[in-house]
């Protein structure tokens, strides 16, 4: 008999369905009509076939998204997609967050994209539009395929967003769902994982899928150029959008870095994560690519290389893809979706776009002239050259590293990844940012074809001196310990000041024609500001207490503060004042105090309140605190607080919750009130003192404590193993409140106690941990002049366009 379900709404899912079959059937028969307009002699017909097929296409996936935005705020927890990434108690901008958090909704989010840009394109492109419009459509048919949740030959086709909870694999089988009203027994939905439920969250994701969107363009005028055999004409239509890409690739990464940075606790704003590194690479090889467009445009050189760097970029977008979604990352990337069976899909969508590059390269080689004569070493062009081969090197390395997994999986290899991967990539890439400086430092003042290489050299020696002089200031002033940042200061410096010298003196300060200028500042500040704030960042918060707060925290990183005592950090006193509850986040204020030399008292200077946010589900995540100055941020994190305990009450000589962990000999444990050293494990024998017998198996710890008023005692509690049970003998403390339980030996893991302490003496504390990252800000104001100066080349660029069209 068919269950009759209560409370679904299945209109939202028919409706859906629907329109991901129109998505795909749309994008499907554009791509057709697209290529018989530039293929046959009815070009209006098939166009104008090719523009509705496109709309429906177009208008399909936009209500996809709107359909998902309203099942969303309406808690559709019938639907698997809806209950596995919202909940009820996420505010409004983390519930529509929460569409693009899942597989699905960032494809559509893709998608959405690439429509937006498409349909600019339809309306400037012109002659133009059948070749590119055939490139853009056929990648939104891969697209819309991801979404289709079917099964062809006992292949699965995408993940459809639209399955209801009761039908997904995961549920099906549960009891639950076999219930009519099942819907009213869901509480809640999962919810989005606690390290997303940040700000950045809202508007990161879509930036950089847009910047991803934004490198479809470039590659669809390439593949056009190659398919109409117009194989020059394709560059001069594809300057903007290259440079438009390039801005909004680079503001989407910079926005994840300051995500990290102010967020995630990964101990700075980048971490060479193999998911951030695969956006990192297309985005080197598209500013390699952009700059060889320039390079054709004014010399008509370098085809083949802009040709591949661009088509490249584009498959290396497509690779991220499959890194970040197939699950091949998942052990070594906190950002790596898991694997939804998607991965052959994946690989065949790249595959396609690859070979589709190379055969129409190959096919087209002899229509690519080649140059016949080398470029000059004083010419621009030739620099600009050097500095994309530059950036390839880098490209190839970061991949190689980045790929230990795939490789591994094809060849059956045993590639170990780097054990210190910071140290692994600033050994390669710190030498590579010192030669990427030298070059946008030097390279403008050489003009296209040959240049006067005294002139240069008169522009650049007082730019150089100053560099020099500042620094050697910098190394100085930081005492830098490795002559590879000494070097790098030098050069990112000489970046600015030239770039700063070639807008005063060469271009007069006009604005519009500065854009790349101001760019290169931007590029410049940021490897000073990465090089000062990463190399000479400092941790705060070593603990002044007699505690040894174990491997898990170490002294030297971390600091315990017991609420209402002040204790000194770095130049600061701090105290612990409290914490409160707001929804699923808890928030701990620490007041920190400097003092007065006049009569050293101290004077309260700010507070940081840093979060814990608790998901029982998800497990919980420290989102930090930060206290900005023109000069540093001080940023801090809770490494520690006793959550289990947070509401507990009871009679005050009552044992609250014992506390349950693993240690070893010779760790330090602290409590509310005392300090415990395991000194000893010892092996008892027949013991009248603890009624053994000859065939128990009976082991003690000797534990030394001291009280915070330095009283002295020593416990002793014993692990037996009789006739194959476990007994054991705890240790009391009555005048510290404190029982010690010895409750197990794993060899793997420790000796493991259960520690409880009485109400009447429990003290609150938290273990934190304070970072100082100089003059970060020097890389912040970086990030700014580098979208600032890239707008304004892209304004640049297309008022020239229109110059030479006309």
């Amino acid at each position: 008999m068919e269950i009759e379900y209560i409370g679904e709404q299945l209109g939202y899912g028919i409706a859906g369905n629907l329109f991901v079959i129109f998505a795909f059937i749309g994008a499907l028969l554009a791509t057709l009509s697209y290529y018989l307009s530039f293929k046959t002699e009815s070009s209006k017909t098939w166009r104008n076939y090719a523009r509705f097929w496109y709309a429906v296409h177009s208008v399909s996936v936009i209500s996809i998204l709107i359909l998902l935005v309203i099942m969303v705020f309406n808690h559709r927890f019938e639907y698997y997609y809806i209950w596995q990434h919202s909940s009820t108690t996420l505010p409004g901008y983390y519930i529509l967050a929460s569409i693009w958090e899942g597989q699905e909704g960032s494809f559509l989010l893709w998608m959405f994209w690439h429509i937006v840009l498409s349909w600019v394109l339809i309306r400037k492109a012109g002659f133009w539009e059948g070749p590119t419009m055939f490139v853009i459509a056929m990648v939104q048919v891969f697209l819309a395929s991801m979404l289709l949740g079917v099964n062809v030959f006992g292949v699965n086709l995408g993940t459809n967003p639209f399955i209801l909870l009761r039908e997904h694999p995961e549920m099906m089988n549960l009891p639950f769902t076999k219930f009519p009203d099942y819907l009213d027994r869901l509480t809640d939905g999962r919810g989005l994982n606690p390290l997303l439920q940040n700000y950045w969250m809202v508007i990161h994701p879509p930036t950089l899928f847009l910047g991803f969107a934004s490198t479809l363009i470039p590659f669809a005028f390439a593949i056009a150029g190659l398919l109409t055999k117009k194989v020059k004409e394709w560059i001069i239509p594809t300057i903007p959008w290259a440079f438009f890409g390039v801005m909004i690739l680079s503001t989407g990464i910079l926005m994840g870095a300051a995500w990290a940075y102010e967020a995630l606790s990964f101990g700075g704003f980048w971490a060479w994560d193999p998911v951030e590194n695969a956006s990192l690479v297309p985005l080197l090889t598209f500013i390699g690519g952009a700059h060889l467009l320039l390079v054709y445009k004014k010399r008509q050189r370098s085809l083949l290389s802009s040709f591949i760097l661009i088509i490249i970029t584009f498959v290396l977008i497509l690779y991220s893809t499959f890194l970040t979604r197939s699950g091949i990352l998942g052990d070594t990337s906190v950002h790596a979706f898991t694997d939804l069976g998607m991965s052959g899909q994946l690989v065949v969508y790249m595959l396609v776009f690859t070979l589709m590059g190379i055969y129409l390269l190959i096919k087209n080689r002899k229509l690519i002239p080649k140059e016949k004569e080398d470029e000059h070493i004083s010419s621009r062009e030739f620099w600009m050259f050097i500095g994309t081969m530059v950036l390839v090197i880098s490209c190839i390395q970061i991949t190689f590293t980045t790929s230990i997994p795939v490789i591994n999986t094809l060849f059956n290899t045993n590639f170990a990844p780097p054990e210190e991967v910071v140290d692994h990539y600033n050994s390669w890439q710190i030498p590579i940012a010192i030669i990427i400086s030298i070059l946008i430092a030097v390279a403008q003042f050489f003009k296209y074809q040959k240049t006067n290489s005294k002139k240069v050299i008169k522009h650049l020696v007082i730019s150089a001196g100053i560099s020099l002089l500042l620094a050697v200031a910098l190394q100085f002033y930081f005492e830098f310990n490795r002559i590879q940042y000494s070097i790098l200061a030098f050069a990112s410096i000489f970046a600015v000041l030239a770039n700063l010298d070639y807008m005063i003196n060469i271009i007069k300060g006009k604005l519009i024609h500065s854009g790349s200028s101001i760019a290169h500042i931007g590029v410049g500040l940021i490897l000073l500001g990465a090089l000062i704030s990463n190399a000479k960042s400092e941790t705060i918060s070593q603990n002044v207490l007699d505690v040894d707060l174990g491997k898990e925290f170490p002294n030297q990183e971390n600091i315990l503060l017991y609420k209402g005592d002040t204790v000194p950090m770095d130049k600061y006193h701090i105290s612990y004042t409290g914490k409160e509850k707001e929804g699923s986040n808890i928030r701990y204020h620490v007041d920190y105090f400097e003092r007065n030399f006049q009569d050293k008292s101290l004077k309260k200077a700010f507070t940081l309140s840093p979060v814990v946010q608790t998901n029982p589900t998800m497990g919980n995540v420290a989102d930090p605190d930060t206290k900005h100055f023109l000069d540093k941020d001080i940023y801090t994190h809770i490494t520690y607080a006793d959550l289990e305990t947070l509401n507990e009450t009871g009679d005050p000589e009552d044992y609250q919750k014992a506390r349950v962990d693993f240690y070893d000999k010779g760790d330090t444990i602290a409590t509310s009130n005392a300090l415990l050293t395991i000194q000893s494990i010892n092996n008892l024998i027949v013991n009248n003192e603890y009624n053994l017998e000859k065939e128990d198996i009976a082991v003690s710890l000797k534990i030394l404590v001291i009280g915070l008023g330095k009283q002295v005692k020593f416990a002793e509690p014993v692990f037996i193993v009789r006739s194959g049970r476990i007994e054991t003998i705890p240790a009391e403390i009555e005048d510290l409140g404190l029982k010690i339980d010895f409750t197990n030996i794993k060899p793997e893991e420790g000796l493991e106690l259960s520690i409880s302490e009485k109400f009447k003496n429990k003290k609150e504390f938290i273990i934190m941990k304070a970072v100082v990252f100089p003059y970060i800000n020097i890389l912040w104001i970086g990030c700014i002049l580098l979208v600032i100066g890239s707008w304004i080349a892209i304004v640049h660029r297309k008022r020239e366009n229109k110059r030479l069209a006309t």
